[in-house]
């Protein structure tokens, strides 16, 4: 077995993985079997992936470029050489939206009588309720701003989608070029009473804009719109006296990001490119080079395509996925009181196929409302303004009861909820901290103490995703509910640590970064490759959204190469490069893209005969390692283990919505050969864990015996 160090190993890069992945996404627009809303839907998600990308990861490495950051090894690439790649990819990627969007779905949707149209196509009538709308609505928002040396390039924002106008005064004869700003709080498309048939809010502003200008004459005009560098600076800065004010003053200064994306509409004159070209530069405060012709997208006659979401919710259930309603976990429907059902056995949860409300909501509902409750205790990541959980954390507050949140403000683009999130609590009495500094919270727990019959007991829910009801329903998680002791002992050693003051090294059962999840894992990845040494076998099954630890991967390698199978289930980025020979013929690697978002990390270790099963918050990349709060827990239960077979035994043998990574780094969508089709959502929806005969043991009732 030849030896594989982190900086000698092939290694996928990061970025061009991400694209991968995201193509993967845009293939669900072209996939005629996926319902036409929905392929809709997931042109819209492609686009607002793609503005996230720019805003963080493009921006970024346009900043490496122009500091002089050199390539990091393992990674192929230096940032110079990644920006090059991601412009050609985009452009194709683009071209394909393009294609889809134009002769597929906007045809397909027309013929089910949703239209987009131009104002031009309205009759007189039509024409005539447009107008009563802009008169009354859309007019008294706008604000026409002239460019010329008593007015300077307006300040535009993020994400912003602008007029480029043209205009010509008559009696001068002069040119004058103005922006106008298309308003995010009206509509984006606008009915005039024809069924299912709109208008673009910026066709509608365009057909108007003599009304701007009085006097003038608007020769044309064409749509643009910026991206500018998002993420936050924390990193850099020594530790804020004060992390919430620090978390504001950034989201504030966030909007005067450099300029990193230049979106036009794709007949807009070289002339009006250029001009905007050279504002954005000099009326920026840049960090980096200006933008040049390489960084403008010229995009169709359609920008901002996310909105497409909004018409994606059209109400025509025949051209959307069927509903679905999530079951109430076996362990919860008798009506029990959910710390006697803990108490008895652990219990596993499969969202969205299982109920989130019925079963984390009741959990902390429960507990709010016990009144032999002491402490509640939770961490929260991203939220959406959950009253269920709100109302239970402030009646437990009200009734006496601990309690105290960790609310992490840096989750990135939900900053501002959670500075809110946070206000909310803190004026109710909930005990609020933010982490620990220099290290972003990303664990999902909860910790409820209680005093039982006897004596004091922890109850414990460690999850896979947010405490968030509504990406609940969209997302794929676990979350496993028990009362084992020292997993409770755990999370009070690591509340405590988040709360007050600590040096917490050592846990019992977690395994918990930034202390101890690497080593844990690599421990357990290298005890496989012994079992495969000696001849017991080895397998590693193991399901997360990214794979990118480039010591993680060395060590699968090495693995491989001693005979472990290993099977790797990864949604997004995986900078692994399975079937080389001599080096990773055997490690398969697949990305399941379908209906729900793929969530849930798990993990799998055959450990010669005595499996080991494993869930938590953690992805297999260097931030989840290093820079972040992450819990992965042991499932103890071996009565769960089979559900948890059944889960990963699904998602591997999916031959609708999986797609295998090849040795050349290509991803190729599985499709059934003269045999059925078993996609992933499409069983669990039906059920939970994969098969009936794999989901876990029903719980026997108080008295029966085993």
């Amino acid at each position: 077995m030849s030896s594989v160090t982190s900086l000698s190993l092939p290694y996928l890069n990061r970025e061009l993985s991400w694209l991968d992945f995201n193509a993967r996404v845009l293939e669900e627009a072209l996939d005629e079997r996926v319902p036409l809303l929905e392929r809709l839907k997931f042109l819209a998600i492609f686009s607002t992936n793609l503005d996230e990308f720019y805003m963080v990861r493009v921006a970024g490495l346009r900043r490496k470029v122009a500091s002089g950051a050199p390539q990091y090894a393992p990674d192929p690439l230096a940032p110079a050489e990644q920006l090059v790649a991601i412009r050609t990819r985009v452009r194709e990627l683009l071209a394909r939206r393009r294609r889809v969007l134009k002769r597929e779905l906007l045809p397909g949707l027309a013929r089910h009588d949703i239209h987009l149209v131009k104002m031009e196509a309205l009759d007189d009538a039509e024409r005539a309720r447009v107008h009563e709308f802009f008169e009354a609505q859309v007019f008294p928002v706008l604000t026409p701003l002239a460019v010329d040396p008593g007015h300077p390039f307006p300040y535009i924002s993020n994400l912003s989608l602008s007029l480029a106008v043209d205009i010509r005064d008559p009696v001068t004869g002069k040119a004058h070029f103005a922006r106008v700003k298309v308003p995010r709080s009206l509509p984006r498309w606008v009915s005039f009473g024809r069924g299912h048939c709109y208008v673009p809010l910026e066709d509608v502003i365009g057909a108007h804009l003599g009304a701007l200008f009085p006097g003038m004459e608007v020769q044309r005009w064409f749509t643009f719109r910026i991206t500018r560098y998002s993420d936050l600076d924390l990193g850099q800065m020594d530790q804020p006296e004060d992390l919430l004010e620090t978390i504001e003053q950034q989201v504030f200064q966030r909007r005067f990001g450099e300029v990193v994306r230049l979106e036009v509409q794709h007949d807009m004159p070289e002339r009006i490119r250029a001009l905007l070209l050279e504002e954005l530069s000099e009326s920026e405060t840049q960090l980096v080079a200006p933008l040049g012709p390489d960084d403008v997208h010229d995009v169709d006659d359609l920008l901002e395509m996310g909105d497409l979401l909004q018409l994606a919710l059209t109400d025509l259930p025949e051209l959307r996925d069927p509903p679905h309603t999530p079951q109430v976990p076996p362990a919860f429907r008798d009506g029990r009181n959910l710390f006697d059902v803990i108490r008895e056995r652990d219990v596993l949860v499969h969202h969205p196929f299982e109920s989130f409300t019925a079963s984390v909501e009741t959990f902390l509902e429960a507990a709010a409302n016990d009144p032999q409750v002491l402490a509640i205790k939770l961490t929260l990541y991203r939220t959406s303004g959950d009253m269920a959980i709100v109302r239970a954390l402030t009646e437990a507050a009200e009734a006496g009861k601990q309690v105290a949140v960790i609310i992490e403000l840096q989750a990135r683009f939900d900053e501002t909820n959670n500075i809110t999130f946070a206000r909310t609590m803190e004026s109710v009495g909930i005990h609020v901290a933010y982490g620990l500094p220099g290290l972003k919270t990303h664990a999902k727990t909860v910790l409820v103490v209680r005093r039982d019959a006897d004596g004091i007991r922890r109850y414990v829910h460690i999850g896979t995703g947010n405490y968030n009801s509504r990406t609940a329903r969209l997302y794929t998680d676990m979350g496993l509910f028990t009362c084992h002791p020292e997993i409770g002992a755990d999370l009070s050693d690591l509340f405590n640590s988040l709360t007050g003051v600590s040096r917490q090294k050592h846990y019992r059962r977690l395994a918990v970064a930034p202390v101890s999840l690497r080593a844990r894992l690599l421990e357990l990845i290298e005890r496989e490759t012994a079992h495969a040494i000696a001849g017991k076998g080895g397998r590693i099954i193991a399901k997360m959204n990214a794979l990118v630890d480039p010591e993680i991967i060395a060590a699968l390698y090495r693995a491989s190469q001693a005979g472990v199978k290993i099977d790797l289930i990864v949604r997004g980025i995986c900078c692994l490069v399975p079937g080389l020979a001599g080096m990773s013929e055997h490690i398969r690697v697949v990305s399941i893209i379908g209906r729900f978002l793929e969530h849930s990390r798990l993990a799998f270790f055959a450990n010669a005969g005595n499996p080991e099963y494993y869930i938590g918050s953690a992805d297999w990349m260097p931030r989840n390692f290093d820079r972040r709060v992450e819990v992965m827990t042991p499932i103890e239960d071996q009565l769960l283990h089979k559900g948890l077979e059944a889960v990963l035994a699904t998602c591997l043998s999916d031959n609708r919505q999986a797609w295998e990574l090849g040795a050349d780094g290509q991803y190729r969508r599985r499709e059934p050969r003269g045999e059925a089709a078993r996609a992933t959502h499409q069983i669990f929806m039906k059920e939970p864990w994969g098969t009936e005969a794999a989901r876990p043991p029903k719980r026997k009732k108080k008295g029966e015996a085993d």
